[in-house]
């Protein structure tokens, strides 16, 4: 509690002035903070408002020497020394007692207003009248008063001006130029009608160029080419038994053949026998020339030639036809059939409805099967007996007379018949389509043919001199009672007759392979040499008898 004694504290220069603590006994210095600010009588101001403030005067002060707040800076630092040489120092700020009311607001700073101009600073209020602190219980003398000297500071630096720690926080500088702002405090026009605007505009072009591109991509596949990998040339042969393999090396001698003649006109294969132009093919290929037509030859290379016909044979379906006048012909070797196995593997050349050089493969799937083929004349003079090999490489119309080779590229067989699905028929010539049933002459009974129409321009056909019974249904070949022309059906000293074969005999077996038809006989008979001996079985009159018989010659149509 404040027992009214007087403490008679050191005031200090930040400090603010106590009630009933106005009086100082010993003040250290004066400074221009109480030099300015006069103390006032508070017994005159209870008296009357309106009277005059009487003024003290103050007794003489002892002088005494004014000792500086710091020691003096050696170095010149401002702000305490001298200004050093890149700045002026600023002038010291001395603060003023805080009055009763509390501290006055400095004026706004008058700064710019965002345009490059000078805004109207706002006239604070005028400032209450300052209440003197309330006096101390124990009266003290007042201190006489005197009028401050008249002090004239020197005015600071102009870069030091604008400096007050004590200010108001200043106003963001906005230095946008351009005019000044309308009375609405700076707030701009509302622009987002053009803003929307040109945003929907922007979206329609983007949206038709985007479309655009679209179906140019869709129509054209992408915006570049498209190029697809592919792997590089390889010229590299193939093994020589391969399909491609075997193909190369056999269709430089397979020929297409084109016949015409005043009735009807055909396509077939054939292929180079020798170097002097004979080429072998079927007789029901050139039989449409008659003895008047044209045969044009076409080789694997396009050339063509005219041909004619060296011999034909009807019964084994063989002719041979010669070529003039052509070089560098390549004839294809000749295998042997009777090496085939079934299940070798086979390639067909061949012209299947004009194709030239078409190429099939497939398997031997059976040997020794009979075929007859032809029999358009009705006298049977111009049906074939045939001791095929059966093959699933598919066959069709064009393919008669072309080679079917091995593996070797050698000639196994040529191509004569096949088994069409639609009428039955087993003549290659019919326009039915292959099912996988195709027959060929083995190649060891057309190189005998061959050989015989080359140097004597006809076959010879091995025979037994006996008629058969054509009509007979049982198993194995009957030997008919009378013969066509009302004879003796075994022919008087011909080969049967020798070998004691009777009319009425069933022949059962040929050389130990079983017999079931007269047809079967035929063929089995003409898959031989004339002269060859032959081990027969047959059946009379309930008993089994067994003969040896040697073949003769006929000659063939």
């Amino acid at each position: 509690m404040d027992d009214g004694k007087p403490t008679e504290p050191k005031a200090k220069w930040w400090s603010r002035p106590t009630p009933g603590r106005s009086t100082r006994t010993a003040p250290q210095e004066s400074s221009p903070v109480e030099d300015a600010v006069p103390l006032v009588d508070a017994g005159a101001v209870r008296d009357g408002a309106g009277a005059e403030p009487t003024r003290s005067v103050a007794p003489e002060a002892v002088p005494q020497a004014a000792r500086p707040l710091h020691e003096p800076d050696q170095y010149s630092t401002p702000p305490y020394g001298g200004p050093g040489p890149w700045a002026p120092a600023p002038p010291v700020q001395r603060p003023v007692p805080t009055p009763a009311h509390g501290t006055p607001v400095p004026p706004p700073y008058a700064g710019t207003n965002g345009a490059g101009t000078t805004a109207a600073a706002a006239q604070p209020p005028a400032p209450a009248a300052a209440f003197p602190p309330p006096l101390p219980q124990q009266s003290q003398p007042p201190l006489p008063q005197h009028s401050p000297p008249q002090q004239h500071p020197q005015p600071p630096a102009p870069q030091w001006l604008q400096y007050d720690p004590w200010g108001a926080p200043r106003q963001p500088l906005i230095t946008n130029s351009g005019p000044p702002l309308g009375p609405d405090g700076g707030r701009r026009r509302n622009r987002r009608g053009p803003v929307l605007v040109g945003a929907l505009l922007l979206a329609l072009v983007a949206g038709g160029i985007g479309g655009g591109m679209g179906a140019y991509i869709e129509r054209n596949g992408g915006l570049t080419q498209v190029e697809l990998p592919q792997d590089e040339r390889n010229l590299g042969g193939r093994a020589p038994d391969s399909v491609a393999g075997i193909a190369a090396s056999a269709l430089p001698s397979v020929v297409t053949l084109h016949v015409s003649g005043s009735t009807e006109s055909g396509t077939g294969t054939g292929f180079v026998l020798d170097a002097r132009g004979h080429i072998l093919t079927n007789n029901h290929v050139v039989a449409p020339a008659g003895s008047s037509g044209e045969i044009t030859v076409t080789f694997s290379g396009g050339e063509t030639a005219s041909a004619e016909v060296v011999g034909k044979d009807s019964g084994y379906d063989l002719a041979v036809v010669k070529v003039s006048g052509v070089s560098g012909l390549k004839p294809l070797p000749l295998g042997n059939s009777d090496n085939v196995q079934v299940g070798d593997p086979v390639v067909a050349i061949g012209a299947p409805f004009d194709l030239s050089n078409t190429v099939t493969s497939g398997i031997i799937s059976a040997k020794d099967r009979p075929i007859t083929a032809g029999g358009e004349k009705g006298d049977g003079s111009d049906i074939s007996y045939v001791d095929a090999l059966q093959t699933d490489a598919p066959i069709n119309p064009g393919n008669s007379g072309g080679p079917l080779v091995d593996t070797d590229a050698h000639v196994i067989g040529i191509n004569s018949a096949i088994r069409a699905a639609d009428s039955g028929s087993t003549t290659e010539g019919g326009q039915a389509g292959s099912i996988g049933l195709g027959f060929a002459i083995p190649i060891n009974q057309g190189r005998r043919v061959a050989e015989e129409l080359i140097n004597t321009g006809k076959a010879t056909h091995p025979v037994i001199g006996v008629t058969l019974d054509m009509k007979y249904t049982g198993d194995g070949a009957k030997v008919g009672q009378k013969g066509a022309d009302g004879k003796s059906s075994v022919a008087p000293d011909g080969p049967g007759a020798k070998a004691g074969i009777q009319p009425g005999d069933v022949i059962t077996e040929v050389d130990g392979r079983r017999v079931h038809s007269g047809e079967e006989l035929i063929v089995k008979i003409r898959s031989h040499r004339p002269g060859d001996r032959l081990e027969l079985k047959l059946t009379r009159g309930g008993k089994d008898l067994s003969m040896t018989l040697t073949l003769g010659s006929a000659t063939g149509t």
